[in-house]
């Protein structure tokens, strides 16, 4: 099909002054040619305008091709997937997935025969004209939140009583909600849309309630939920509770940071069914374990819930479980979290169920301690005579950054960080597995990614346009060398005052003859090489800001976009990460006239790398410690570390940067012993404290 000659298109972008950063602009250009591939699309126009990386770019895409000067797609009036007339789905999906040349004639010839048999084009409000159960019942399953304090107090003056209400039609909706979730048939982005209109319907019949003194409607159970003590991270703890509070459960949350006296104190004064504690960062995993100890000490009798990105199903059964005598269940996920609650809170379920996790937990820990006694190690000494080879003399001389000390940036622009986001994890907080942009073609779940995708789009224009989300950033270099397996940076060139002091950790595990032992320090040159090297350092965050986003939001009994926001702003605090990893490398010189896509990007495709303290290279979060006094990061960015060396805000990164041509990320795995000591010693700190931050890569039991 012949390309146009002039297209009209909206975007998030700014060709040659045409608009502020951050606003949709319209343009009307000559169009030349489209290059790259979808996931990395281009639209050239004459007169030197170019569109890189557009929103929807699959769809304009599309639409260019077929001469359209414009489309709008309202996602969020998409239908159920499963809704949709079997043989006009198939003739969609060939269109939009171009199976057959003769897609574009097969649905024209159906549209016409819908013509010929004189169905009327359904109306968009047609739902409006039913009663008004059926009414809520849609709303609330398609999450339409334009009518609902109409058709409430319709339904509390039909009823009489609210309370009739909720334990009525809204209940009997969300139970279908549940049921479709259950099933399959609906998403997680859907069902917290179908949470919002039952939390707006519920807040409008409140009053009424407490003007009558009724009790509310009755809950299947009450389900305590806490981040733990020191760790700041919540969107998979909120999701779980939204899904739950759609289930008919009542969630208390108690936020984040929680410590365990707080967590059981409530657990107790509230007389909860179950308590639920995640966490993001590594050091929860063994606040987890005391939080467990706590419940067994004071004789709770509810089961423990575990959640959280870096829990798995083998530390529950390994380190939580032994640790409390009642079930204690990983929930992987939200999906699976009715389901257990269910399973604990049925008493004709709960025995079998609890026995049954108790028996697969123990075959679980049992064949974890059989991998332990095989995992080979080799010695520190040996590791050490296994380090990375780099000989420094022939490699030439490593670059010099453009400065040295810091820069702080205040409120970079969000337009320049936008076109470096990775978009992949915000569809995997949402629960929908896959790739971006293949994600948005999937044939199953293509069609809800593509309207939560939207949203996101929706939110990001209001937060940019609206400059809601503030960045704050500080990065350095300084001249640096090697001493053994740390790290020594030094306050200027003659390389005699030492500013701090990096302690890297080094693989024990046993390899080939050909392959190499790594610790961070081998990427920086030694001391008694006689070569000057440096190293770079930064924090940044796209946080500030994203508290009184979600309090406006929640206070509109809007978890959706609460969620949303916190959700965007992890994305944009790593896609800050990157854009000013370019920076730096650039600054550094080796990075000067790199042509990398965002694809590239996203793939690790350049030199150098920028490890976190808290990552498999480098998994002692003390380290950021080191890091942050340097960068003098509280008083540049408005980061603060917990004391468990979280950052608040929680959209937040920080790293080392290493200009090494060899430098891989890797992962340190298990240590022995004799590395834990000579590490302890190193920073003069008690064995037993660095076992503590070290346990998951102890390859003994302390």
């Amino acid at each position: 099909m012949a390309e146009p000659d002039r297209v009209t298109l909206w975007a998030l972008c700014q060709p040659a002054g045409a608009a502020r950063p951050g606003e949709w602009i319209k343009a009307t250009l000559p169009f030349a040619k489209v290059s790259g591939g979808i996931s990395n699309i281009s639209f050239s126009f004459r007169g030197n305008h170019t569109v890189r990386n557009t929103m929807h770019a699959a769809f304009l895409y599309h639409a260019i091709r077929a001469g359209l000067d414009m489309g709008i797609v309202n996602a969020g009036q998409l239908p159920v997937y499963d809704e949709i007339p079997k043989d006009l789905l198939e003739l969609v999906e060939d269109v939009l997935l171009n199976r057959r040349h003769d897609a574009t004639e097969r649905l024209l010839v159906f549209a016409d025969s819908v013509k010929q048999t004189g169905k009327a084009e359904a109306k968009e409000d047609e739902w409006r004209e039913g009663p008004v159960e059926e009414r809520l019942k849609h709303a609330l399953i398609k999450g339409i939140v334009d009518y609902i304090d109409q058709d409430v107090e319709e339904a509390r003056q039909k009823y009489q009583k609210p309370l009739k209400v909720i334990e009525g039609p809204l209940m009997g909706a969300m139970s279908v909600v549940g049921d479709l979730f259950g099933a399959g048939k609906m998403f997680l982005p859907q069902v917290v849309k179908s949470a919002r209109v039952m939390k707006k319907a519920v807040a409008q019949l409140i009053p009424y309630m407490e003007a009558e003194k009724e009790e509310g409607a009755r809950a299947q159970g009450k389900i305590l939920l806490a981040t733990v003590k020191g760790d700041v991270h919540d969107i998979g703890k909120n999701i779980v509770g939204v899904v739950l509070a759609c289930n008919n459960y009542e969630v208390i949350d108690l936020g984040v940071m929680v410590p365990s006296d707080r967590i059981l104190a409530a657990a107790r004064e509230r007389k909860v069914d179950i308590v639920g504690v995640s966490g993001l960062i590594t050091p929860s995993l063994d606040e987890m374990v005391h939080v467990a100890q706590e419940m067994r000490r004071e004789g709770f009798e509810v089961p423990l819930l575990i959640g959280g990105a870096t829990t798995s199903r083998i530390h529950t059964a390994v380190k939580i479980a032994p640790a409390y005598d009642e079930p204690v269940v990983h929930v992987p996920d939200a999906s699976k979290a009715v389901g257990v609650v269910g399973n604990l809170l049925n008493p004709e379920l709960r025995c079998q169920f609890a026995e049954t996790t108790k028996r697969e937990q123990e075959s679980a820990r049992q064949a974890y301690l059989k991998r332990q006694t095989h995992v080979p190690l080799v010695t520190l000494e040996e590791a050490r005579r296994r380090k990375f080879p780099v000989d420094w003399p022939s490699q030439g001389k490593p670059p010099k950054p453009a400065f040295s000390g810091l820069r702080v940036l205040t409120d970079f622009p969000l337009i320049e960080i936008i076109p470096f986001i990775d978009w992949s994890p915000l569809f995997h907080t949402w629960e929908l597995r896959g790739t971006y942009p293949k994600i948005l073609e999937d044939r199953v779940i293509g069609t809800r990614a593509r309207e939560l995708y939207y949203d996101a789009q929706q939110l990001l224009r209001k937060i940019v346009s609206g400059r809601r989300l503030m960045t704050r950033g500080v990065y350095g270099f300084w001249p640096a060398n090697s001493a053994g397996d740390d790290i020594e940076v030094y306050s200027d060139e003659s390389r005699t005052g030492v500013l701090a002091v990096f302690h890297t950790l080094r693989q024990q595990t046993k390899k080939a003859d050909s392959e190499s032992n790594y610790a961070l320090a081998d990427f920086i040159a030694p001391k008694t090489s006689g070569t000057v090297d440096y190293l770079g350092g930064f924090a940044v965050t796209a946080g500030v800001g994203l508290a009184d986003i979600c309090a406006a939001f929640e206070k509109d009994h809007d978890d959706y976009n609460s969620i949303m926001a916190k959700a965007l702003a992890d994305r944009l605090a790593e896609a800050f990460a990157e854009r000013l990893h370019k920076q730096v490398r650039e600054e550094w010189g080796y990075g000067r006239g790199e042509h990398l896509t965002t694809e590239d990007l996203i793939n690790e495709r350049y030199r150098g790398i920028r490890p976190a303290p808290g990552y498999p290279a480098s998994p002692d979060h003390t380290e950021k410690r080191t890091l942050f006094d340097l960068l003098q990061a509280e008083n540049n960015t408005d980061i603060q570390l917990t004391e468990s060396y979280a950052m608040m805000p929680a959209s937040s990164v920080c790293g080392l940067y290493f200009s090494n041509p060899d430098a891989q990320y890797f992962s340190v795995g298990k240590i022995d012993r004799d590395q834990v000591r000579d590490y302890s010693a190193r920073k003069q700190l008690d064995t037993a404290v660095v076992e503590r931050w070290l346990a998951p890569n102890l390859a003994y039991d302390p």
